[in-house]
This record gives C-alpha cells, sequence and structure tokens, in this order.
C-alpha cells in the first residue's frame, strides 16, 4: 500500500514507500521483509570487529615505537615517528571518505567487501616491510600503514551505517541502539586498544625478551592484525541489503549536497566537531600510553612497559558500557556532555598536581586510566551513534565518513603535537605530561560544550527521516528514484516477515 503526502506548495503528491518499521504498511498484500534477529546479531557482531580490528592497526603502530627505539636508534627520529603513525590516520582519511561515497552509492556490502581488500593487502604489506636501509624501511612501511589504513577507514561508514540500519528492522533493537552503538564503536574499539598493547606483551615473553627477536615479534604482531578481516570476510560477500537501504537508497542520482548541508548542517556539525575533539584526545593518550607509563618509571623492562600500557588500555572498555547505557537513559547529547566534563575536571586534577601523583606510580595509572574511562562514557560511547542517526539513509554513509574524517584529522593533529610537547621538555617528563594533560583537558571543556549545544537531544525516527527528506527534495523541485528493488540478496539468507492482520 503506497502513501500520500500532499506537498500544498506544488499541489503535487509525493510518493513514499515507508512508515516507522513498527508500523509497516505493505503493497499487493506481501509483507515487507526485515532482518532476521540472527542476521541483526551478526551484523552488530561482525561491524565490532571490523572497528575492533581499525582500533588494532591504528594503535599497534604508537605501541612498536618501543622496539623501533631500540632496533633503529640512529634513524628513528621524532618526525619518523610521526611520519609512521600519521601515515594510516591519513589512510582513514581518505578512506572514509571516499567508502562513504562508495557506500551510499554500490551499497553497503560493495563497500565492506572491498574495505576488507584495502585492509588486507595493506597489513601484509606492513608485515613483510623491507629496505636498502633503516629509512627505506620506514618509507615502505609508510606506504603500507597508509594502504591498511584506507581499508581501515570504510569500516566506519560501512558498519556504522549498517548498524543504524539493521537495528531499525527491530523494535527492541531500535529500543537500545544507543547500547548497540556503544558496543561497535567504543568496546570493540577499546579491545582493539588492549590487545595491541598485550600482543606485543606476549610475543616479546614467548621470545624471552633478547632484543634478536626484536624484528620477528613488530612483523608477527602486524601480521596477526590479518585475522579479524579474514574471519569477517565471507559473511560481508553474504550480506543482505537491509530494508532501509532497499527502500531509500538513492544509487542512481547525484543528491544536492548544498540541501543536505542546509537541512542537517547542525547535527553534521555537530558530530564532527565534537568527535575531532575526543579523537584529538583520545588518540595521543592511547596510542602513546606505553610511551608515557615508560616515562613514569624510566628504568623499567618494555615488558613492564607494554604492561603498564594494556593495563592502561583496559580502562577504557567500562567506559563503553557505562555510556551506552546511559546513552539510552538519559539520551546521546546529555551523555556526551557529562564525559566531556568529568574528563576534564579530572584531567585539570592530574595535571595541576601532576609531580606529587607522578612518584606514585600505581596512582598515576589509576587516575589515567580514569581519565580514559570517562572520555568513554560520554563521546566514545555516542559519537558513531550521533554521526548516523541524525541523517537519512541515501546520504547515512556520506554524512559519517565525513565525521569521522575531519575527526581523524584531530586524531593526527594531537599525534602529531603529542611528540614534539614531550620532546620539548627533554628530560623533565613532569612538564612534559602535564602539558598534555592540561591541554587535552582543556579541549574536553570544549568537547562538552559542542556537545550540549550542537548534539540534539533525542535521535530521530530513521523511517520518518527518511520520509521527511524526501518530502524536502520534492518540495525543491528534485524528482528521485529512491530504493533498489532489482538487486538480488544471497541465496539462503533468513529474513523476518511481517504480518499485518489485513494480509491474507
Amino acid at each position: 500500500m503506497e502513501t500520500k503526502v500532499d506537498t500544498k506548495d506544488k499541489g503535487e503528491n509525493v510518493t513514499t514507500h515507508a512508515t516507522p518499521t513498527a508500523d509497516l504498511e505493505f503493497e499487493e498484500g506481501h509483507a515487507p521483509i526485515l532482518y532476521s534477529k540472527r542476521s541483526i546479531f551478526f551484523m552488530v557482531l561482525f561491524s565490532g570487529l571490523a572497528i575492533g580490528s581499525d582500533a588494532y592497526n591504528s594503535a599497534l603502530m604508537g605501541q612498536l615505537l618501543l622496539l623501533f627505539a631500540v632496533l633503529y636508534p640512529d634513524t628513528l627520529s621524532v618526525a619518523t615517528q610521526s611520519q609512521l603513525t600519521n601515515a594510516f590516520i591519513i589512510g582513514l582519511i581518505l578512506g572514509m571518505i571516499a567508502f562513504g561515497f562508495i557506500s551510499d552509492r554500490l551499497g553497503r556490502k560493495s563497500g565492506a567487501v572491498l574495505t576488507t581488500l584495502f585492509l588486507s593487502i595493506g597489513i601484509i604489506m606492513t608485515a613483510v616491510s623491507h629496505g636498502t636501509s633503516d629509512k627505506g624501511l620506514f618509507w615502505m612501511l609508510t606506504v603500507a600503514r597508509g594502504i591498511a589504513g584506507f581499508g581501515a577507514g570504510g569500516e566506519y561508514p560501512v558498519s556504522g551505517a549498517g548498524t543504524a540500519e539493521s537495528t531499525d528492522d527491530s523494535p527492541r533493537a531500535r529500543k537500545h541502539r544507543g547500547f548497540i552503538f556503544a558496543m561497535v564503536g567504543s568496546i570493540s574499539a577499546s579491545l582493539g586498544f588492549v590487545f595491541s598493547g598485550l600482543v606485543p606483551l606476549l610475543l616479546l615473553l614467548c621470545f624471552h625478551e633478547r632484543e634478536a627477536h626484536y624484528e620477528k615479534i613488530w612483523r608477527i604482531a602486524f601480521a596477526l592484525g590479518i585475522i579479524p578481516p579474514i574471519s569477517i570476510f565471507w559473511f560481508r560477500w553474504r550480506m543482505a541489503m537491509s530494508s532501509a537501504e532497499r527502500r531509500s537508497s538513492a544509487r542512481n542520482t547525484i543528491l544536492p549536497y548544498h540541501l543536505a548541508i542546509k537541512r542537517y548542517w547542525r547535527p553534521l556539525l555537530g558530530a564532527a566537531a565534537a568527535w575531532f575533539i575526543y579523537n584529538y584526545i583520545a588518540y595521543p593518550f592511547g596510542l602513546f600510553s606505553s610511551t608515557i607509563s615508560a616515562s613514569v618509571n624510566a628504568d623499567d623492562s618494555l615488558v613492564k612497559s607494554y604492561g603498564w600500557g594494556t593495563l592502561i588500555n583496559c580502562f577504557y572498555l567500562p567506559g563503553g558500557f557505562i555510556g551506552g547505557y546511559l546513552s539510552d537513559k538519559i539520551g546521546r547529547r546529555k551523555t556526551m556532555a557529562l564525559g566531556f566534563g568529568l574528563q576534564a575536571c579530572l584531567g585539570f586534577i592530574i595535571g595541576g598536581c601532576l609531580e606529587y601523583i607522578q612518584k606514585r606510580t600505581a596512582l598515576f595509572i589509576v587516575l589515567y586510566g580514569l581519565f580514559l574511562t570517562l572520555g568513554e562514557i560520554g563521546p566514545g560511547a555516542t559519537i558513531v551513534a550521533t554521526s548516523s542517526e541524525f541523517f537519512p539513509t541515501s546520504i547515512r554513509g556520506q554524512m559519517l565518513g565525513l565525521c569521522a574524517a575531519v575527526s581523524k584529522a584531530g586524531a593526527a593533529i594531537g599525534t602529531s603535537v603529542f611528540k614534539p610537547i614531550l620532546a620539548s621538555y627533554g628530560d623533565d617528563t613532569v612538564r612534559g605530561n602535564q602539558a598534555v594533560f592540561l591541554v587535552g583537558s582543556g579541549f574536553a571543556v570544549l568537547g562538552m560544550l559542542v556537545a550540549w549545544f550542537f548534539i540534539p537531544a533525542r535521535p530521530p525516527n530513521l523511517v520518518e527521516e527518511d520520509e521527511n527528506w524526501k518530502v524536502y527534495l520534492q518540495d525543491a523541485g528534485y524528482e528521485i528514484q529512491w530504493g533498489d528493488d532489482k538487486a538480488k540478496d544471497p541465496k539462503k539468507v533468513v529474513f523476518d516477515a511481517v504480518r499485518d492482520k489485513t494480509v491474507d
């Protein structure tokens, strides 16, 4: 059954095919098909694995710099360290923008398959990198990391949009979408950070901490990063199209982006700015957690430095659970602002009293970990949701990709600034770490203000927003072919059919 939306300005009727999922009407006596509960579960699970893989590969270089500093002391300058860490981030930015467009134009499945292939190729190239000199090796690593980053960047628009649309096919999943997004965007990424320190630690122990095996350790650590993308490739090849994508995609038309910006500028600006600030703080602190903990006890071994760094990264995990719960209870905006605000307060305390706190290693590690936890309670648990829920299906991947790309610019800037700040204080690690905490806390205050004034209080109903967007474009004079009824889903894919009492 079609619904008609009367547009008084033009005296025309806009044909739509969607109402909120729970109240779907049916055409010609047929019930629409929705993702089954099992399909939703696997979509969320594998989206989480994909983003967790991205986090592992992002953070791993920062962790392995401790080994590189021992292996290549004459070549590994501060500039080279920034080059290696930023290569992946720049690849992320390009991948987010490119795959945002691909996922909207070619579909979520095409984007998922391509992003997995690029990431796998980049990981393999990284693990086997060689050069005629140490400098040549670092340039090879830079290129390989850029390719891996390009593939990993596609995970955000593909996984984020896919999670939003798949959970909308279930009233129960829709009710808990905030927590589900926290699982996908925060907890999975946090696990990636944890394993980025845990894997080198275990490999060091396996090779008895012998410096002669350090090269084997970093190569194996990179190679292990290929396990998640390879393990989910078959599932992605068998992905079915979501009901939202089949109903409201616009693959055959270049949409008027100036109207998209005009209509969605506030959530776009809020999500992009909040994500930029979050990554400006979170990425440097996560990437160099082992470096910071090593500076607290400079005489400790690499195993202890990795151990402390892994423990620090474990503090990310509870923040995702707490933030996901709060985002469904009090809303995305309040949760994000609360997390930013509490993180700023604690950061100022740590920065101001660091000279005394740093003398007690356990106390410093706990407070540092809590600083990271608060970041996950707020923006970490809510940012992927706010970057996808407020936009219609036809441009969701591109808007999410744009927000994510802006955020990685924050990560790149934060990473570039972090090392020089520490290096500028020379042997005075107390002053260097103090400056980092104070700068990070200042940005957290800014993040709190952005969240409160630009993030909408509640997300819209996704199907209703799709219809509002269609009417908005119709009123502006655009005739667009919506949906995709030609693409075939893989055989033996299980769907749930929504039955209405009026349907025989």
